[in-house]
């Protein structure tokens, strides 16, 4: 079945691509809308997907794999981009589109096991100590609300934001050693990342609702119907995917992004839907402002159908939900347009919740790939991950911040395997 789900999904995914129904990467939707204008050529294209996504892929979604051996959904969705766009849209080419695609998700499937399997035989058996990359991100992401307020709003704003989600993280803790929360004797606990990141949240649209319009604004409503209803026509295709990608986050196959990943691979499930959510309500206005301006969807819609699969009770009850709230969400767009025109200030939240998590993911990714390097080979990894940060950065960021610290971890973690079977470097 998991096998199943995951070529389906490359498949499906490679097709949409190739069909220019609906692309992953935020940043090839508006060049898609380009070449379904006719101002540019399909070959371009095909080329301009590959120079932005392949470098993602190889730097981005495949270490975070590695890492939690759980599928990160851009290691194989920006993947399928490629795929479908080199591919011409014609009749033999989309056929082909959706062969590759399958075999590429059987092959970032097998590869992963191929991988787990291979490490347990390595010396050093780096794959446990890989899992501290994770560690910061969980509970550095509340952070993100305050960044984001102080980046749209003011400096301010920010500070106020985070304090009130730290001093509402600690009253969580509080509560839970207290025992205060119980029901028939049994003590209940509450997340404390979960409420921070609820009440950053408040701030952040609260403040984001009280700019509102002044009827001078692009009415993207009206300007942008046909591209509306071009999605809305193709909307079967976005419920099939919507229930693959459900389906195969309830077998806990996949995440929709590093910070509910982290969380999968400690087996905290319920926080990993939490802060999906999270991440879901916060890129709603990026994803629809990108869909409804250029007439392109993305294959996971709002990302709500990964927040289905957690909190589904088993894979056929996420299947079914999963499709049916990617449709809601594509026969609401007019309506969420709608909103967004009222409400500005919600509308441009959304480059700034991207910009805001960006930014903290590149802190709280160097910091547990440090710690991840310091535990596979104490001393070198921290003096690894330093050097290798400094010199990317000095050679113009060939891998993206991001990426810096998983891809130093792994490369700790071979280089540590080269010394100990030339008899340089002790075992543990």
């Amino acid at each position: 079945m998991e096998l199943v789900f995951v070529v389906l999904i490359g498949a499906v995914a490679a097709v949409l691509a190739n069909l220019n129904i609906a692309v992953f990467n935020d940043g090839l939707r508006p060049i898609v809308g380009e070449h379904i204008e006719g101002r540019l050529k399909r070959r371009e294209l095909g080329l301009t997907a590959f120079a932005m996504s392949f470098g993602l892929v190889i730097g981005f979604g495949i270490p975070f794999t590695i890492t939690a051996s759980i599928i990160l959904i851009h290691s194989i969705l920006l993947g399928t981009d490629i795929i479908g766009l080199i591919a011409p849209k014609n009749k033999w080419g989309t056929p082909i589109a959706a062969v590759v695609g399958g075999l590429y998700g059987w092959g970032l499937l097998a590869g992963l096991e191929g991988f787990v399997a291979l490490f347990e035989h390595l010396p050093v058996n780096f794959l446990e100590p890989m899992g501290a990359v994770g560690t910061p991100v969980v509970v550095t992401f509340m952070a993100f609300p305050a960044l984001a307020v102080a980046m749209q709003f003011s400096i301010k704003k920010g500070v106020l934001t985070f304090i009130v989600a730290a001093l509402v993280r600690q009253l969580a803790v509080f509560v839970n050693e207290s025992g205060f929360l119980s029901i028939g004797g049994n003590v209940i606990s509450i997340n404390q990342e979960g409420m921070a990141l609820i009440a950053g949240m408040i701030f952040l649209f609260g403040y984001a609702m009280r700019e509102k319009s002044d009827g001078a604004s692009v009415n993207l409503a009206s300007l942008f119907s046909e591209k509306v209803k071009a999605i809305k026509k193709n909307v079967a295709f976005f419920m099939v995917i919507g229930a693959l990608i459900a389906g195969a986050t309830n077998l806990l196959l996949m995440a929709g992004d590093p910070i509910s990943l982290s969380l999968l691979a400690e087996g905290k499930q319920t926080d990993a839907g939490i802060a999906a959510a999270a991440r879901a309500i916060g890129f709603i206005p990026l994803i629809a402002s990108t869909a409804i301006a250029t007439g392109v969807y993305s294959p996971v819609g709002f990302t709500l159908i990964f927040v289905v699969g957690l909190f589904s009770p088993n894979v056929w009850i996420a299947v079914i939900v999963g499709a049916i709230v990617i449709f809601l969400e594509v026969m609401l767009l007019s309506s969420i347009a709608k909103f967004l025109d009222n409400y500005p200030g919600v509308r441009n939240s959304g480059e700034n919740i991207r910009s805001a998590m960006t930014k903290l993911l590149e802190v709280a990714l160097l910091i547990g790939g440090a710690n991840a390097s310091n535990a596979i080979a104490p001393g070198f990894g921290f003096f690894f991950i330093a050097g290798f940060y400094l010199l990317n950065e000095i050679a113009g960021r060939p891998i993206v911040r991001m990426a810096v610290g998983p891809v130093g971890a792994i490369a700790v973690g071979i280089i540590a395997n080269i010394l100990v079977a030339l008899g340089i470097m002790a075992i543990g």
